[in-house]
């Protein structure tokens, strides 16, 4: 788990928060790095992410360009929440493969935000995602 420049404080809080997070916790979300408009999270494919095809199913990685993207954003003290995704599914993995999601901000203004991810499995592009998310206020480390 890197921390790439942003405040050690708010990089703890978002690390910690991701690792208590119930659903992330279910889908085995793990941290890699952390940096200002940047998150990189992977999960490790396992039997109970495949679909019935035996292939990974495209919620997983949806879900995983969400959490990238969301806490892109809240690398920048942002909170917020989704309001549109829009996922391409370009491969699968296999079980077994770690898939790495790596989302960014692209543009942040007074309400909305935009950011982008892609889902690998090594150097094979899976997904790619763009969203809209609508900004709730600031970052509280206390709470």
């Amino acid at each position: 788990m890197q921390n790439q420049g942003i405040d050690e404080e708010l990089f703890r809080y978002i690390a910690d928060s991701i690792g208590d997070t119930p659903y992330y916790k279910l889908l085995g979300i793990q941290v890699i790095k952390i940096g200002p408009g940047l998150a990189e999270l992977s999960v490790k494919v396992d039997l109970k992410h495949t679909n019935p095809l035996g292939v990974t199913h495209g919620g997983l990685m949806m879900s995983l360009a969400d959490a990238a993207m969301g806490n892109a954003i809240r690398s920048l003290g942002i909170k917020a929440v989704t309001v549109d995704c829009s996922t391409g599914f370009i491969a699968s993995a296999q079980q077994g493969e770690t898939v790495i999601a790596r989302g960014e901000v692209l543009r942040a203004g007074k309400n909305m935000l935009f950011a982008q991810a892609e889902v690998r499995a090594g150097n094979r592009l899976l997904s790619n995602s763009k969203a809209s998310y609508f900004k709730t206020g600031e970052m509280d480390l206390n709470n």
